[in-house]
């Protein structure tokens, strides 16, 4: 169930066609820092895999991050010695501030990067990007962490990547298994509306990257590796992973008081096949129950601690009465975000209001229920009265369900104007009337585009386009002869 009522401003992905083009379809970026020694045999190696292996049109582009020593020279020469090869000098340091800016320049279609000591064997560099040539995922990631990974490396780097790793699946729910391995790829009309939203200019650019993209609901496609660790690497590990840290407590919150807006990075309502009205299949009621049941459960479990505890010096019904407007709250709370999708503080008064009414059937059920009990037994064991709570438990939980997504958050009607989760009272609404700043910046945005059309016609050289959508240079037999120059 989508949450926003605003139209996406990302195309439907499309395969991108293989038709004549200048404009080479892949861009390789190798941000550098004082590489003099490792930036000419990575280019060359990387140049010569790429002519051997790769069907279509490419650049290799050295993104040089104010280094001190001769890595400007040696970028600056093989410009000159390779055509497919570009410099491009910034005069601050930051891998992310390269690749942003990069990035945000290239017209290529498909943008990738790579660590300059080609720690990634380059043979599931086709792999990565294939996908993102399709039109089948909007982002690719190598994972030194998939079971089909081949990775040397000593234990103390294994460990901190691991721990890494669990740390962004607990703290912001990431469900992508490695965040720092440089080898990754993005679309450019991705990158373009993407880009913007991630602050981080250093090494926890990747991870800010994915993170909001997973948020956003982009698909995220993943290529297991071979990796073999680079003993000289420059990385302070400390540092960085004091940096990394303080970047997920800083998306973390973003993404807790909804002040990100992801609904800019979604794509024309239909191009997900959970949007289409399927017959005989209620959309999303699936996924919904599961999740109520999870929250549910646990909800349970909460109001059961509580009411031992209040009963320790309370009567029943005040335990029960205490116990189930507690457990409510929380259980209200936790379902608007994990199984209906809720995002932003917009509508949350509202919503733990209505949630209220239900909590009070609930409590009529639960207070009817040993009511009834007490009447039959003047003094019930403690077991018994758990026993027909949990019962009576069990009938609101159904009703509770009922109520929660017919009237509490309820889905959007066809018109995209509704009320509860599609009405557009989260923040998602805000950015779409251009009132509200994005993140990491002070200028509020214009009012969002209508949903683009994708055009089968478009012309690679009508910039008033908006679609990203770029032709491909064909493959032809002589594109592999290692002689070829391109």
């Amino acid at each position: 169930m989508r949450t926003d009522s605003s139209p996406g401003t990302l195309p439907a992905r499309e395969h991108l066609p293989a038709t004549d083009a200048g404009t080479p379809v892949l861009d390789v970026v190798i941000p550098v820092y004082n590489e003099e020694k490792d930036l000419q045999p990575c280019v060359r190696r990387l140049h010569e895999h790429l002519t051997r292996t790769f069907p279509y049109a490419f650049r290799i582009t050295i993104a040089d991050n104010a280094s001190t020593d001769t890595t400007p020279q040696v970028a600056a020469g093989l410009e000159r010695e390779i055509p497919e090869v570009t410099n491009f000098r910034l005069e601050q340091k930051g891998r992310g501030r390269a690749l942003r800016t990069v990035w945000s320049a290239s017209e290529a279609p498909i943008l990738a990067y790579m660590d300059v000591d080609l720690s990634t064997d380059l043979n599931a560099l086709l792999p990565l990007v294939a996908p993102l040539i399709s039109g089948h995922s909007d982002l690719a990631i190598g994972s030194r962490l998939a079971r089909s990974s081949r990775v040397v490396r000593g234990p103390k780097r294994e460990f901190i990547s691991r721990a890494y790793n669990l740390i962004l699946r607990g703290s912001l729910q990431a469900r992508f298994s490695d965040a720092q391995c440089g080898f990754k790829a993005i679309r450019r009309d991705v990158a373009q509306v993407l880009l913007p939203l991630v602050e981080d200019t250093g090494w926890f650019f990747d991870t800010e990257m994915l993170v909001l993209a997973e948020r956003a609901g982009l698909r995220i496609h993943e290529v297991p590796v071979d990796w073999v660790d680079d003993p000289d690497s420059t990385v302070h590990i400390v540092r960085t992973a004091t940096d990394d840290l303080k970047g997920v407590w800083r998306v973390g919150k973003a993404l807790a008081t909804g002040s990100l807006p992801l609904d800019r990075l979604t794509r024309p309502f239909g191009d997900d096949p959970r949007d289409r009205d399927i017959q005989d299949v209620p959309k999303g009621l699936a996924r919904q129950l599961v999740g109520f049941c999870v929250v549910g459960g646990l909800s349970t479990l909460f109001y059961l601690v509580l009411y031992s505890l209040f009963r320790q010096f309370s009567g029943s019904q005040v335990a029960n009465a205490l116990a189930l407007l507690v457990s409510a709250i929380a259980n209200t709370a936790a379902n608007r975000r994990l199984t209906f999708g809720v995002r932003g503080r917009g509508g949350a008064v509202r919503h733990q209001a209505q949630g209220l009414v239900v909590f009070g059937i609930g409590l009529a059920l639960t207070s009817g229920s040993l009511a009834a009990l007490n009447a039959a037994s003047s003094s019930p064991a403690h077991s018994t009265e758990l026993a027909v709570l949990i019962a009576a438990n069990l009938a609101a939980t159904v009703l509770r369900f009922l109520l929660f997504r017919a009237w509490v958050f309820p889905d959007r009607d066809d018109s995209g104007s509704g009320s509860g989760a599609g009405s557009g009272t989260g923040p998602a609404s805000t950015y779409g009337t251009g009132t509200t700043p994005p993140y990491g910046t002070t200028a509020p945005y214009a009012p969002l585009p209508q949903r683009p059309v994708p055009n089968p016609s478009y012309d690679l050289y009508e910039p008033h386009r908006t679609d990203a959508t770029m032709r491909l240079q064909p493959v032809r037999p002589h594109d592999t002869d290692l002689g070829d120059p391109r």
